[in-house]
C-alpha cells in the first residue's frame, strides 16, 4: 500500500511516498502501520484516545475517509490511492 504525506507529515517520514506491507488493509490498519514505522506520526495524527484528530485527512481516492460509508473501517485496495494531509494554516 502506497501513501503519500504532506505538510510537516513529509519531515517525519523523509519522503513523500511511502510503502506499507498491511495483511487486510482498512484505513485504520494502515495509520497503525504508519504509527508502528513512524512513532512521531502519533501525536500528529492521533488524539489521546486513538482516534484520527479531526484536523488530519486522510484522503481515500480523493475523498475524506471518515465520510465514506465504512469510515476508517474502509477496506483498502492494491490500487486504491491514500494521501495523509496534516493540519495546514495560512493565507
Amino acid at each position: 500500500m502506497t501513501v503519500h504525506f504532506y505538510a510537516t507529515l513529509r519531515q517525519i517520514t523523509g519522503q513523500k511516498t511511502v510503502s506499507f506491507d498491511v495483511a487486510r488493509p482498512t484505513v485504520t490498519r494502515l495509520l497503525d502501520a504508519v504509527v508502528e514505522q513512524y512513532p512521531a506520526m502519533r501525536t500528529e495524527l492521533l488524539d489521546e484516545s486513538g482516534g484520527l484528530w479531526p484536523h488530519v485527512h486522510v484522503f481515500v481516492n480523493g475523498r475524506d475517509a471518515p465520510y465514506l460509508e465504512q469510515g476508517l473501517d474502509t477496506e483498502l485496495g492494491p490500487d486504491d490511492t491514500v494521501d495523509v494531509f496534516p493540519a495546514v494554516a495560512g493565507g
